[in-house]
């Protein structure tokens, strides 16, 4: 999954070290299996049972006319189809509580892989494909615990126990029977390698549709404001209607194969009654072996096309584990140190020195970076789009791995720290507030026990997000659209600035927190903002210029380079970078 494009699972033979991977999900339910093995060992065995008791009530007590002898026969059939029935029922629950146990712990299991992973590994998968390995995927593998392997042994040890009354009851009629067995693997054999293809194909095209509907859902605004709807939805319809014609065709492939097989389960049935009619009539044969064989042929084919369908779950489920088990092997993350070093309080500065970082191990985006930001000091960092901002920001917080220089915390360098306890210290404010589709308290605390009503209403307060919290239905309680779709760009970044106090972090970083804020709304945060950043070590990223003049040192970074370092007095007198771009935003008022 290195390239980030889908990956294509061929369909091949199956991979038994892939089954035994996955057949290990089964271990904690070990005792559940060996009953329902048990279970399914008996079931098979009852059936084929029922023929052999017919061709003995016809043979011994119909032909006889012993009627009280056909009532103990009838009975005990009763009884087998009774007992068979609850053995059905039983295993059935027991393998559908299995499956569904087993598909709880893979999705947990993937879930908290896929949650552990680094942003790399995001920045190169669709949300979309994702999504169809966590969900769709996992489903697929339903059938396979729930049914699919115990059947596939149910099956095989009922045409076991099928072939081995056949010649307990007559040696000829089995062998004729048995004769259409190399064209009933032919067509079990092409039908296979046709469907198998069609599935995987289908597979890929459900990943397509829901990255597709995922993009589309998300950038809804946009397709909105540029009108096009139409346009979107031809190309949905295209996905969809390669997605509906891939069905067909697996229904076409079906519709061939079932008359096939009825037809050769016929002709089966055709040459037992031929060699039959003659020797009954001349008392070679009985009517209950005729009758025994007629059942048993009909039950023979049943279990040799519920293997060829279960053969094709077999290969589907195993495909959908090839891309679960790619994304479970993948080992992008934040590495972690072995003995990871104590963090306390900052006690003296965060120091970046002598960065170098890219995205892809080819284009920098910071090359050789140096500064100090002091404890208790206010550092804000300004250039031009693509200058390294951000990325300052992503490494301070390890969502990447820097390839050169360090950075360090008290002297200590991060990636000698847990990460965990390193963002334990940061609360992090940036231009895109992601809302969850939660209550408004809930968003604020973000599940952590330390934060309460009280704190939450405190934070509101101090920040000026109160009044609008409090004059929503439920206060706090208020529930969220998804994205915070139903508050303004400005109530949204209040939330998030709550949220950062709420926390209240030792180091604190705003990551163009205002530019996406109304004029209100920033005066709201302008007079806050210095409670907000009271005591704390903060790191201000911002093109509005106005937001960094408080600050105690200003960073300029130009092209991934540091290039100029001081106060606003001292880089305005230095006539530089900053200097320009200064003169650039406030040209007008300059002017007048």
């Amino acid at each position: 999954m290195s390239n980030g494009q889908e990956i294509d699972i061929e369909f091949k033979p199956i991979n038994y070290t892939q089954l035994k991977r996955l057949l290990k999900f089964l271990k904690p339910y070990t005792f559940l299996v060996v009953i329902a093995s048990i279970i399914t060992l008996l079931s098979s065995a009852l059936g084929p049972l029922l023929p052999y008791l017919t061709k003995v009530g016809i043979d011994n007590y119909i032909a006889k006319n012993d009627i009280p002898g056909l009532f103990k026969i009838a009975f005990l059939i009763l009884i087998v189809l009774l007992l068979n029935a609850g053995l059905r029922f039983v295993l059935t629950y027991i393998m559908q509580k299995v499956g569904q146990s087993v598909l709880l712990d893979i999705r947990t299991k993937v879930f908290e892989h896929v949650s552990k992973l680094s942003l790399r590994f995001y920045d190169k998968h669709p949300v979309g494909k994702l999504v169809t390995r966590v969900t769709n995927d996992v489903e697929v593998l339903n059938e396979l615990f729930s049914s699919g392997v115990v059947m596939i042994i149910a099956d095989l040890l009922l045409i076991g126990w099928i072939i081995g009354f056949m010649f307990y009851t007559n040696v000829e009629l089995a062998a004729l029977t048995l004769c259409i067995l190399p064209f009933l693997i032919l067509a079990t054999s092409v039908f296979r390698k046709k469907v198998r293809i069609i599935f995987r194909d289908i597979r890929q095209k459900v990943s397509g549709m829901n990255s597709f509907l995922n993009e589309f859902i998300t950038g809804i605004k946009v397709v909105k404001l540029f009108t096009q709807e139409k346009n979107q939805k031809e190309k949905f319809d295209s996905v969809n209607l390669a997605h509906t014609d891939l069905w067909l065709k697996t229904i076409f492939y079906y519709a061939i194969f079932f008359p096939v097989m009825d037809m050769l389960s016929t002709i089966a049935l055709a040459i037992i009654i031929w060699y039959s009619a003659g020797n009954v009539l001349s008392g070679l044969m009985t009517v209950g072996t005729l009758i025994a064989f007629t059942q048993y042929a009909e039950m023979f084919f049943r279990p040799i096309r519920d293997l060829t369908e279960k053969y094709t779950t077999l290969q589907s489920a195993m495909a959908s584990a090839e891309r679960i088990f790619a994304i479970l092997d993948t080992d992008e993350f934040i590495e972690e140190p072995v003995v990871a070093l104590s963090i306390g309080e900052l006690a003296k500065s965060i120091e970046f020195r002598n960065v170098s970082f890219s995205y892809d191990n080819e284009k920098w985006v910071l090359n050789d970076v140096s500064f100090i930001a002091n404890k208790g000091e206010t550092v804000a960092i300004v250039g031009a789009t693509g200058a390294g901002k951000t990325s300052i920001i992503n490494l301070l917080c390890r969502f990447y791995d820097y390839q050169s220089g360090e950075i360090l915390f008290d002297g200590k360098s991060i990636k000698l720290i847990n990460a965990e306890d390193l963002r334990s210290k940061i609360a992090l404010v940036m231009q895109d507030v992601f809302l969850f589709a939660r209550t408004i308290g809930e968003n604020i605390s973000l599940g952590l026990e330390t934060i309460d009503n009280a704190k939450i209403n405190e934070a509101a307060l101090a920040l000026g997000a109160y009044d609008f919290i409090h004059k929503l239905p439920n206060g706090i309680n208020s529930d969220v659209m998804e994205g915070g779709t139903t508050l303004s760009s400005g109530q949204r970044q209040l939330l998030s600035f709550c949220r950062a106090y709420a926390k209240n972090p030792e180091i604190l970083i705003l990551d163009e927190a205002t530019s996406n804020i109304d004029s209100e709304t920033e005066q709201i945060i302008e007079k806050s903002l210095s409670k907000l950043l009271e005591g704390r070590t903060s790191i201000i990223i911002a093109h509005r210029l106005s937001t960094i003049k408080r600050a105690d040192k200003i960073i300029v970074l130009h092209k991934g380079k540091v290039r100029e370092e001081g106060t606003h007095k001292e880089l305005l007198a230095l006539n530089g970078i900053y200097a320009r771009l200064y003169k650039l935003q406030y040209k007008d008022e300059l002017a007048a």
